[in-house]
């Protein structure tokens, strides 16, 4: 049992290797280690460990992992898209032990009962997910106690702080919307309102994440002797022998170590790659498991024809609109990110609001028959084909930010918050390749946003910027638009910006658009869409002839021994930030590989 920055030379050989330290490989190797302490495994992670990090820690710091300079993210540069107005998005990533679990915004979402039947695979129903749902949690929320789990390694709970003014405002003002508050978003079956935000933090104030949960304990225990987790170390490839998995070649990260020496172990008994949906298509093409030309041209040797690796590559498409409000200044995080509040004194006085992600509200929104209509035809059909008779599916997501979501550099000391939305079941698809045989050669990676044929993921998001609008314009804190956060609108525009010097009074009523204002929104959103870190299905679960990866027990076609577990694997999407899509992913992952691996079942020990 050792976390290592260097694996030692004695380990040459262990019954399974998990390539990646994620937030699918971390819960993983803790329930193999459970199952069997004598059993050897051994976790390869290229970042660094993310253990005691204090913006890892303390959730209100987690804006440092959006800077570009942050040792735990890895950022992925994308190809220019005309359809993006020539923009090269660059999508953040996991890099450091707990994955995107350690960096991410924290925020407690889950699939709609509809999202898992959608992949319409055996063994991954709704029904047959639950139990893992309920098995990764410790859940401190309201709503029926039948779908939530109680003592799992995760806590689920508001954290230790929350703003109450402007969350009860936001509340008011979407019930005046139409949208009424909902006890409990996250029960599977609930949609079209808003609630009241939980989180992945712990009573105490910590964040969740499964290195926390799950590998940490196990590492410190002495009870886990054969468990191995090596970080700062990049895997190459994996090794095959007759088709059949059995090793993985690695080096040591050049940001860190200097000897960079490849090195390679066997695994007696598996090989299972969890690099995310951005990392594992690239191990697996740099193994020879991929498509053929796309092989040849990056000259690889092919070892398996898979065509489907790197494809269907999927996004919520995030926009981010500020506004000026009245919130005094302990009802944002604008002071601590504008280095107004010492982070080292608020960690010393042990201050409450270290427990906050800035996000008291979360949303799953649909919207009107007339709203549909007033879209357009093109609209209107995919409306019918896959949402009117669906109302478990919402159109867009979103959260209140108490705080303005960039560089504060740019704008006014101040109190600010903002909408997130992102819409959810994007048509468009992207792709991530290879370009040549080592870790260092360029990846040729599209986001493919906006690019569906019928222009439907731009119309939702003209949609919810006119949606979320009206809500903040009926919010009693709210004091207008930020300049430079909006879309500009012309002077006479009925949509132009307003900023006011008190909250709004009396009826107010919806800004009218002109199609030359809707024109105004869709060429923002084009110059302005981003990632929201939900990359997934590169590697989908699916069959063969549909250009599927991996089969319902996640081995990967055309080969023996070799497995794919992370969010590269979903072949829908689903309405929900994606952590706990990816840790009952692993949940399930675990269970499976115990069974072929001859140890039963987690879930039934």
């Amino acid at each position: 049992m050792a976390l290592y920055q260097t694996l030692p030379d004695t380990v040459q050989e262990v019954d399974v290797i998990i390539a990646g330290g994620g937030t699918v490989a971390c819960v993983i190797a803790a329930r193999l280690a459970d199952a069997d302490p004598e059993m050897s495994i051994l976790v390869i992670e290229q970042g660094p460990n993310n253990f005691d990090v204090p913006t890892i820690v303390y959730p209100a710091l987690f804006l440092s992992g959006l800077m570009p300079t942050s040792p735990a993210t890895l950022f992925y540069q994308g190809n220019e898209e005309s359809q993006l107005k020539n923009r090269q998005l660059i999508v953040p990533s996991g890099g450091t032990l707990g994955g995107g679990s350690s960096i991410n915004l924290m925020m407690y979402s889950r699939a709609q009962r509809v999202d898992f039947d959608s992949w319409n695979t055996p063994g991954w129903s709704t029904e047959e997910m639950l139990p893992y749902l309920k098995k990764l949690e410790t859940y401190h929320g309201p709503g029926p106690r039948a779908v939530h789990g109680f003592d799992g390694p995760i806590n689920i709970s508001g954290g230790t702080y929350r703003a109450k003014r402007s969350e009860q405002d936001f509340i008011q003002a979407a019930g005046q919307v139409g949208y009424p508050e909902i006890e409990d978003l996250a029960a599977l079956d609930f949609n079209n309102g808003v609630q009241r935000a939980l989180r992945y933090i712990a009573p105490d104030g910590k964040r969740q994440d499964t290195a926390y949960g799950y590998l940490h304990p196990r590492l410190q225990s002495g009870k886990h002797p054969n468990l191995h987790v090596v970080v700062d170390s990049q895997v190459k490839r994996v090794l095959f022998e007759n088709k059949k998995a059995s090793g993985v070649e690695f080096r040591p990260n050049p940001k860190v170590h200097p000897d960079t020496a490849f090195r390679t172990v066997q695994a007696r008994k598996m090989v299972i790659v969890s690099c995310g949906a951005l990392g594992t298509p690239s191990v697996l093409e740099r193994s020879g498991v991929g498509n053929p030309e796309i092989l040849k041209k990056a000259r690889v040797e092919i070892v398996a024809d898979v065509p489907g690796i790197g494809a269907n590559y999927q996004d919520h498409h995030l926009m981010i609109y500020p506004y000026l409000s009245s919130l005094d200044e302990n009802e944002t995080i604008d002071a601590l990110v504008g280095g107004r509040v010492d982070p080292v004194e608020l960690i010393k006085e042990k201050d409450p609001i270290l427990g906050w992600n800035a996000m008291d509200i979360t949303c799953k929104l649909r919207p009107t028959d007339s709203d549909v209509a007033a879209l357009g035809p093109e609209f209107q059909e995919a409306w019918d084909e896959e949402f009117k008779n669906e109302p478990n599916k919402p159109l867009a997501l979103g959260s209140l930010v108490n705080a303005f979501p960039g560089d504060p550099s740019t704008v006014p000391a101040g109190q600010y918050f903002a909408m997130s939305v992102f819409t959810g079941y994007p048509y468009s698809r992207g792709s991530i390749h290879i370009t040549g045989p080592e870790l260092e050669d360029r990846l040729n990676f599209t986001t493919g946003f906006f690019s569906d044929a019928r222009g439907v993921d731009i119309k939702k998001h003209i949609w919810a910027y006119k949606k979320q609008r009206e809500i903040f314009r009926r919010m009693k804190t709210y004091r207008g638009e930020l300049p430079g956060g909006h879309p500009t609108f012309a002077p006479n525009s009925s949509a132009a910006y307003a900023q006011l010097d008190e909250g709004q009074s009396g009826d107010v009523q919806d800004i009218i658009y002109t199609a030359e204002d809707d024109k105004v929104v869709e060429d923002w959103l084009r110059g302005h869409v981003e990632t929201t870190w939900h990359s997934m299905g590169t590697c989908k679960m699916a069959p063969r002839h549909e250009d599927g990866v991996v089969d319902q027990r996640l081995s990967v076609y055309g080969v023996e021994g070799l497995k794919v577990a992370d969010l590269s694997i979903p072949p829908r999407n689903v309405a929900a930030n994606t952590m706990n899509t990816a840790v009952a992913i692993a949940e399930k992952a675990a269970d499976m590989f115990l069974e072929e691996l001859g140890l039963g079942s987690a879930y039934l020990s």
